[in-house]
């Protein structure tokens, strides 16, 4: 019977490499999770940028409606909130999950 040290010794344990990360499952999601958090803060930025120029564009007495400014205003608001409140339920999911006892 082999001992438990010798089943675990450092050259029997594989070790992750980027080849073989990519095909893990919680790798893979992980990178997903992030593309498509990256994604969503650069729309709020995008959103958050139409809305300062739209805002410009009024301020200087361009050929543009007020109903446009607040819309792009107000789409831009929401997407602002909606990213906070889902910080924060991230925040709090890992604050959970870092009170669980193992």
């Amino acid at each position: 019977m082999e001992s438990i040290q010798s089943i675990h010794s450092p050259s029997t344990i594989m070790k992750p490499t980027m080849s073989n990360m990519s095909s893990r499952p919680g790798y893979v999601a992980k990178e997903a999770f992030s593309g498509w958090l990256n994604q969503a803060i650069e729309d709020v930025n995008h959103k958050q940028i139409a809305s300062a120029k739209a805002t410009e564009k009024m301020a200087r007495g361009e050929n543009i409606d007020l109903h446009e400014v607040m819309i792009t205003s107000q789409k831009a608001s929401v997407a602002l909130k909606t990213t906070v409140e889902v910080r924060n339920k991230a925040i709090e999911a890992y604050q959970e999950i870092m009170r669980m006892q193992v």
